[in-house]
């Protein structure tokens, strides 16, 4: 008798362990790691789903009382056997239950109906061809077997639908020819192919110097079996994608696959158009806004080995490919390869850990490189490859920044400053384009009175409402139709035109948004053709797609966008870039907002002249003496770390010291409070505690309620991640080791 070790498909902790149960002989051959199987559960024997993680002949406890696995769970996509290795380095080092990590490493849940098209062959050879038309020809009634016996004797293999549609030939006569074994009928699987770009084949890329000699020096260590983690740390539109394409296509021609990981949705339309044009319908993508069909075909084009290369964001590190030859990691500094939902996973530590398993390297890339990757850098984990100059000798942008506060002292109110304004019409009087960036969505920022100061807040979350206009003809006052949002638990309202504390009309929409700024420059610049891409305008499928060929292809003058317009986006024709609000990042209730600032700065700069126009940026802002804003004007990233290095040492921050963020949630406020406080306590009396574990709070979160339910958080530090991770295991263990506590949230989350 065979045995399952099943882990129940159950997100609980109290659950949080292996069950085993025996496997009838019938199934044997179905049943393996990674399966997913029904099995009956609890007092009750009530069906529930759960994963297999491993086989034995050796039964756990006595063997009369172990249940049998009810049948394979068929539409269930099977999670690979390095996989489950995977998910249990996950849930140990990021906490969470084992089920949460086995379901972030599946990329696709479930399988789809495949899409299959139906060929018609030809069986007979040419003197029972002859015979048989000569046959049914004698017959009116067999007029169509005719037809079909023509149209094969010319084209020996035909699509079932072509020969229904296009030559009328009934189902009947197809079945009744197939039978006599005059014809064969095949099957062939249709993949949905999500890549909807027309890239012609270029010429062979020609790499500077600088890139020769980055992408020579890791080929070398990739053939000598030195299987080592890069950092590529490069100037924008110094061609880091080249460096990548040349050491990637020495990795295909080894045999061996490849995953590209990029930031953000939006990055996949001009990384794939590049892609396929070098490696052609070798390369794949996967990302959210896939239908389930594409996403499960690109699952088995994988399997099956019909795709090298998977480009997408962080779930697209866990394609199924069984010889990954390697990691590569673009804009590396991007906050979204980190996961918000249990477990709290960053896709740069987990390629890490699929790298070693895999026996590959991981190579990460950026203009502006996270702290932690410099960092990193300094202690000897990472290789620094440096390009210094821009490709094809492009020079870096002339920046300059504009001190709002002598703006205002002008008299100039509006959010364009003049030398701003002076180029955009230069620009437009020339042909050229421009991207305005803001770090907001939205069409304002809150909604508040002027007359006593009331802002209008959510009723189930401590934040302001955003005002949403229905048609962006007005903004400043109340509109007929607007509606206020919240943009965390998405409660909407009607946007009202008196105070609903003092019933003052006086109401103001204060703060700017992309709508705002798409009208004002409209109204200032009515000649110009304008695009705005934010989350409200990239809702659609390909919504990040569409706005970016439009752009790409000279139908607009100016791009208006969030973050997502200055991420790794290369226009030839883009010489301008305004950067509105520049310091709002400055004032996030975050350690890493100086880090923050400095990066989207330096990515909206990078946008600027990256082809043979010299290229401008203005940068807007409060606080032109921050160091983020004067280093990210002189493109200066060492001189950035330095200042901030030395910050994260004097103040005990990652990546100098570890964090262990601990959220606590729950409905009453006061009993939050006390669990929270119990939990701090227990930290502080865990046996891996000593004089050098620092416990903050607990304290309100940022946000101190959300969907009903109170958030407080404790904040514990330590420069070693194995007693955080230890403390974190301990206060675990209280919270689920009682029914009184089952009440509670608690979120986890470790940086180092």
């Amino acid at each position: 008798m065979l045995y399952a070790d099943i882990v129940v498909d159950i997100s609980h902790e109290k659950l949080d362990k292996i069950f085993q149960y025996a496997i009838p002989k019938d199934m044997e051959e179905h049943i393996h790691p990674g399966k997913r199987v029904i099995i009956p559960f609890g007092k009750g024997n009530r069906n529930i789903k759960g994963y297999v993680v491993d086989i034995t002949d050796t039964p756990s406890f006595d063997p009369q009382r172990i249940k049998a696995i009810i049948k394979a769970d068929d539409a269930q996509v099977p999670i690979d056997s390095k996989m489950i290795s995977l998910a249990y380095m996950i849930k140990k080092r990021y906490g969470g239950t084992i089920n949460d990590a086995l379901k972030t490493v599946i990329p696709v849940k479930k399988a789809v109906r495949n899409n299959t098209t139906k060929y018609i062959r030809l069986n007979a050879d040419d003197t029972t061809l002859k015979e048989l038309l000569e046959q049914y020809g004698k017959d009116k009634r067999m007029s169509s077997r005719c037809i079909l016996l023509n149209a094969l004797a010319e084209n020996e293999v035909m699509s079932e639908e072509f020969i229904k549609n296009e030559l009328g030939v009934s189902e009947s006569v197809i079945k009744s020819l197939e039978k006599t074994d005059v014809i064969a009928v095949e099957s062939k699987i249709r993949y949905r192919n999500p890549i909807k770009v027309n890239a012609q084949e270029r010429g062979s890329i020609i790499l500077n110097d600088d890139q020769r000699r980055i992408a020579d020096e890791i080929i070398s260590d990739i053939d000598d079996n030195k299987m080592n983690n890069y950092l590529i740390h490069g100037v924008t539109g110094s061609g880091k994608t080249e460096v990548y394409m040349e050491i990637i296509n020495h990795v295909l021609q080894k045999g061996k696959q490849v995953i590209m990981l990029i930031p953000e949705i939006s990055l996949t339309y001009q990384t794939v158009k590049r892609f396929y044009a070098k490696f052609g319908d070798r390369v794949s993508i996967m990302n959210s806004r896939l239908s389930a069909g594409e996403r499960y075909d690109q699952y088995l084009r994988a399997k099956n080995k019909d795709i090298d290369v998977m480009i997408g964001p962080r779930s697209a590190l866990f394609t199924p490919f069984d010889n990954l030859g390697l990691i590569v990691i673009d804009e590396e500094h991007e906050g979204s390869y980190k996961s918000e939902m249990p477990p709290r996973y960053d896709a740069r530590q987990v390629a890490c850990m699929l790298a070693k398993m895999s026996g590959c390297s991981v190579i990460l890339g950026s203009a502006s490189p996270s702290v932690e990757a410099f960092y990193a850098v300094q202690q000897g984990r990472l290789i620094l490859k440096k390009l210094a100059q821009r490709a094809k000798g492009a020079s870096l942008p002339q920046v300059y920044i504009e001190d709002l506060r002598e703006e205002l002292k002008k008299g100039n109110k509006s959010i364009f400053s003049e030398r701003l304004d002076g180029l955009i019409k230069d620009r437009l009087s020339k042909g050229e384009q421009i991207m305005l960036f803001i770090n907001r969505r939205g069409y304002s920022g809150f909604v508040s009175c002027r007359a006593c100061g009331h802002i209008i807040k959510c009723p189930h979350c401590d934040v302001s409402m955003t005002y949403h206009t229905p048609d962006g003809e007005q903004y400043g006052t109340y509109k007929e139709g607007a509606r206020l949002v919240c943009h965390y638990c998405g409660y909407e309202m009607k946007a009202t035109s008196t105070c609903p504390k003092c019933s003052s009309k006086f109401i103001s929409i204060f703060g700017t948004g992309t709508q705002k700024v798409e009208m004002m420059a409209a109204r200032k610049y009515p000649g110009a053709r304008i695009l705005r891409m934010d989350k409200d305008t990239t809702k659609g499928k390909d919504g990040h797609a569409k706005i970016l060929s439009a752009f790409a292809a000279g139908d607009a003058d100016i791009l208006i966008g969030t973050q997502m317009i200055v991420k790794g986006h290369d226009f030839p024709n883009v010489t301008l870039v305004g950067i509105l609000a520049a310091d709002l990042s400055l004032g996030a209730n975050d350690f890493s907002a100086s880090e923050t600032t400095f990066e989207l700065l330096l990515q909206a700069a990078g946008r600027a002249g990256r082809a043979q126009r010299p290229g401008e940026v203005v940068i807007q802002t409060y606080k032109p003496d921050h160091y983020s804003v004067i280093n990210a004007a002189k493109m200066d990233y060492e001189a950035f770390y330095n200042r901030e290095i030395s910050a994260r040492k004097l103040f005990g921050y990652p990546p100098v010291v570890g964090l262990l963020s601990v959220l606590v949630m729950g409905k009453n406020e006061a009993d939050t409070g006390k669990f929270a406080n119990l939990l701090a306590q227990t930290a502080r009396q865990c046996e891996a505690a000593d004089e050098n574990l620092l416990i903050l709070g607990p304290s309100e979160a940022t946000i101190s309620k959300i969907n009903d339910y109170y958030r407080k958080v404790i904040y514990i530090k330590h420069a070693d991640e194995r007693i955080l991770i230890h403390v974190r295991d301990c206060m675990q263990q209280l919270h689920l080791g009682s029914k009184d506590y089952n009440d509670y949230i608690v979120h986890y989350d470790i940086l180092t």
